[in-house]
């Protein structure tokens, strides 16, 4: 049923499809193992059919109506809406035992699956359509302000483009937290705030433009900017685009922010990181098969290249230490060495035949070599990177200089604004290098992203900051010109900052560290607690570690998160049980973290489950602190904020403790467990984070002595994604959204799900 009956993955671009399918792809596949039941025509199974196919016709009545209400999908909707009505239709007979055998119920779930996959597909591509006219809007009105000629009519203008962005904002927050795909999250991500912080400078630059039309340093800063707005939108049309059903065929289109689409592709996945993992890959799947054949070793040789262009940006780099660059070299020549002496071999066992001895020999010498270089890189780029906060401080300040040198003498010193001008270019240069290194070091998507466009925004704006300067040495007494080049500083610092906080989380991510503090209180694996029967312990393999290490990262972020959340409580008592329980968690979340990359006290996959047990149990005991904190704290605003999000944890604990006693039998189910165990403690441990901030927020209301120097967190959340609702399929849907009343209401009960007490024994 895995192979036959699941939509391509594919064609599924948001989350809210998947989960609105998951319910319906469980459901089914029971039928479909119990497709022998069914043929008898059982009464279980005919009331499961009969819920099947009331739960369709639910679902296609709500896609007649986006289909009545949309004329460009309404002929498409309509024919997918028969197709999954009938194909509801045949599940219920075939449940009823009255049409053919269990052959018959994977042919009709097939038909109903990719019939409703259809619907959702086209429902979504109604949301995607809304966004791109959206989008248009925003562009027509970006084209008025840039012909505008007078002020009158620049500001009705700019109020008409104020409403649009404020639509278009929405739409595409609504949009990034839907998508699957996170190089695309990070992209739309990146494209929202160059429009958001774009949009006052447009409106200085306009202004200064207009007031100064002889200036051609005013004209560029406009320009410039109405040319990175557009681009912005480009990328989210891009983004976009690529979700709609049809379009993959045009996924090689060019991409906004690059010169061809080889050079995007070189932006999109170029890094020296990928490429040694991915000559890790092809030397391991030469071992695997026992040799090379002619279009592997021809792979081979392509990477090669592609990594010998990559380590270019560090051994070009004037800011790469001597020592650096001499050891990059010697290691990509000896890496060059060791996969001549592999082809070498490959070509001879092919020819000649032979023991495996010389190829596992060859394969281990570039395997090394390859993570030896990985080693090189990351360190020559932490080097750099630690230079950045220094750097962009000082690149901060000559900004603030420069301003104060063009308002206050005009052209008269313009060779010491010159000279200041020259030392910012030098301080941008340095800096857009290091953030080239760190994407090639960057081990996220989404880092990757986010170096990409720190270095694409300081290569663009930086060098504006001068330009409006020079507007304002011409003309010192002009406030529009004073203003803009205020508003160009700002982003300027802002700029900064991102490198800044992008070259930190790069430094931590890459440190070795060893394990946290072990606290008292903290359970041991296989010691304590109500574990069941241990299932077979399993080691991952280093490409499963590979698969989760995305996940891991994830938690390993809110790990430290959570750290950071409680030194907030400095001046609390040591004995606090909310920063206790808060501790204890961040230590287990960094030890699950560790066990992705095969380190740490976790070994193996019965270790993390336990672990994974107790987590729960720690949250539950943490929620009974907090509810009983609750009661102290005086109605209002922050104690519902505080209530809203504890009333989610015993959901929460409820999935993982499920998702943990769940039995699994093969590797590939254990991996899928372990998957899913890594998923659900980080929703968990991100409600708990929340929980724990908002606690410091009630603290400051509530008079207690622990209480006096915790500072207020703001946390800004995110805009819900959209989302199409498949009800009644699955009582395991319905169950995740149910809420332990007992739990919510009572002063001290346990946050137990609705299943056996056992599971939440304290």
């Amino acid at each position: 049923m895995a192979d036959a009956g699941l939509p391509r993955a594919a064609h599924i671009k948001t989350r809210s499809i998947e989960r609105t399918l998951l319910p319906l792809i469980k459901q089914i596949s029971s039928l479909v193992a119990t497709r022998g039941e069914a043929a008898a025509g059982g009464a279980a199974v005919q009331r499961v059919g009969a819920a099947v196919c009331c739960a369709v016709e639910r679902f296609v009545a709500v896609g007649e109506t986006i289909a009545d209400d949309n004329p460009d999908v309404r002929h498409s909707m309509v024919l997918a809406c028969k197709e999954a009505r009938a194909a509801g239709r045949a599940i219920e007979r075939v449940c009823a035992g009255a049409d053919g055998t269990g052959a018959g119920m994977v042919a009709a779930a097939r038909a109903l699956l990719a019939s409703v996959t259809r619907v959702l597909l086209l429902a979504d591509m109604v949301v995607v359509r809304q966004l791109l006219l959206a989008k248009d809007k925003v562009a027509r009105s970006l084209d008025r302000l840039e012909s505008v000629t007078n002020f009158a009519e620049f500001v009705r203008a700019f109020t008409e483009f104020g409403g649009g962005m404020v639509e278009l904002a929405r739409l595409t927050a609504e949009r990034r937290a839907d998508l699957r795909d996170e190089r695309r999250r990070a992209q739309v991500a990146a494209a929202r705030n160059v429009l958001e912080r774009s949009t006052l400078m447009l409106l200085t630059s306009s202004k200064t433009c207009m007031r100064h039309p002889g200036s051609a340093s005013a004209r560029e800063n406009r320009d410039t900017v109405f040319c990175q707005m557009r681009r912005a939108m480009d990328l989210i049309h891009y983004v976009v685009r690529d979700g709609l059903p049809g379009h993959e065929e045009h996924s090689q289109e060019l991409q906004p922010f690059s010169d061809s689409h080889q050079q995007a592709a070189q932006w999109e996945s170029g890094t020296a990181l990928g490429a040694l993992r991915g000559l890790s890959t092809q030397v391991r799947a030469a071992r695997a098969r026992g040799g090379a054949d002619s279009g592997r070793r021809r792979a081979l040789a392509a990477t090669l290249r592609a990594l010998v262009e990559r380590t270019h940006d560090f051994t070009d780099s004037a800011y790469t230490s001597h020592e650096h660059r001499q050891r990059i070299l010697a290691l990509a020549e000896r890496i060059a060495y060791e996969l001549e002496r592999l082809v070498a071999v490959a070509v001879t066992l092919e020819e000649q035949g032979g023991s495996g001895a010389a190829l596992e020999s060859a394969c281990a010498g570039a395997t090394s070599a390859a993570t030896e270089l990985e080693k090189a890189l990351v360190v020559a780029a932490r080097d750099q990177a630690r230079d950045l906060a220094p750097l962009a401080e000082e690149a901060r300040k000559l900004a603030s200089d420069l301003a104060h040198i063009a308002s206050s003498c005009g052209e008269r010193e313009s060779e010491r604004l010159h000279s200041i001008a020259s030392r910012l270019h030098e301080q941008l240069d340095h800096i857009i290098e290091v953030c080239k290194l760190l994407r090639h070091i960057a081990m996220s998507e989404t880092l990757q992203v986010s170096a990409k466009f720190a270095e694409i925004n300081l290569r663009i704006y930086g060098p504006q900051v001068v330009t409006a300067a020079r507007t304002l040495a011409a003309h010192p007494s002009s406030a529009a010109a004073r203003e803009n080049l205020d508003v160009f500083v700002d982003m300027w610092a802002w700029l900064l900052s991102d490198s800044a906080r992008l070259a930190k989380e790069l430094l931590d991510l890459t440190e070795e560290r060893p394990d946290k503090q072990q606290y008292s209180s903290l359970p041991r694996p296989g010691k304590h607690g109500t574990t069941s029967k241990p299932l077979k312990a399993v080691k991952l393999d280093t490409e499963e570690q590979a698969k989760i290490a995305k996940s891991g990262l994830e938690m390993k972020m809110m790990s430290s998160e959570m750290d950071a959340e409680t030194e907030k409580w400095q001046g609390a008592d040591e004995n606090n049980d909310i920063v206790k329980r808060a501790k204890n968690m961040s230590s287990m979340a960094f030890a699950m973290y560790q066990f992705t990359k095969g380190e740490g006290r976790l070994n193996t996959t019965q270790d993390l489950f336990t672990q994974a047990e107790y987590f729960a149990e720690e949250a539950n005991r943490l929620y009974k602190i907090v509810r009983q904190f609750s009661y102290q704290v005086p109605a209002g605003t922050v104690k519902k904020e505080l209530l809203e999000h504890l009333d989610k944890v015993p959901t929460y604990v409820q999935q993982l403790q499920f998702t943990v006693k769940e039995p699994t039998v093969g590797r590939a189910a254990t991996f899928s467990k372990v998957d899913n165990v890594i998923q659900e403690t980080k929703h968990l441990m991100n409600v708990i984070s929340k929980v724990v901030t908002t606690c410091f927020d009630c603290a400051n209301k509530v008079p207690l002595p622990w209480a006096s120097s915790v500072g207020v967190i703001k946390r800004h959340q995110s805009v819900a994604p959209y989302k199409l609702d498949f009800t009644g399929l699955s009582a395991a849907a319905g169950r995740g959204a149910a809420r332990d009343e007992e739990a919510a209401g009572g002063g001290g009960g346990d946050a137990k799900p609705g299943g056996s007490s056992s599971d939440t024994t304290m």
